[in-house]
């Protein structure tokens, strides 16, 4: 049974850091690209970065800087480090996985509230 589950989400000030993570099961993940979409209130799901197996990372111009993505394939998890929080990075964000030729896999989200 495949499974993403994220975590790490929550509530913090402007300028603080939040770490999500997203652990995964029944997938090939060392051959699976990762990675993170968002989606705030009234607004369409973007991407916010993305790893491919081979450790090559994509970031949306809005967090270029701030955000690191990461890949652990020994523990099949994908990381997400998120400083210098903005109000504007409030959202749910939603691990995926995708397999080269294969639609995408999602996680339930977890919330991020940046206050300011």
């Amino acid at each position: 049974q495949v499974q993403l589950v994220e975590s790490g989400g929550g509530l913090v000030q402007a300028g603080g850091s939040l770490r999500l993570s997203c652990a995964t099961s029944g997938i090939i993940f060392s051959i699976n690209a990762m990675g993170w979409y968002r989606q705030a209130p009234g607004k369409q799901r973007e991407l916010v970065a993305a790893i491919t197996s081979g450790g090559i990372t994509n970031y949306a111009d809005s967090v270029k800087g701030r955000f690191t993505i990461s890949r652990d394939n020994a523990r099949s998890t994908v990381n997400l480090q998120m400083n210098s929080l903005k109000p504007e990075d409030t959202a749910v964000y939603y691990c995926y996985s995708q397999r080269p030729g294969r639609n995408k896999l999602w996680g339930q989200g977890t919330q991020v509230t940046v206050s300011s």
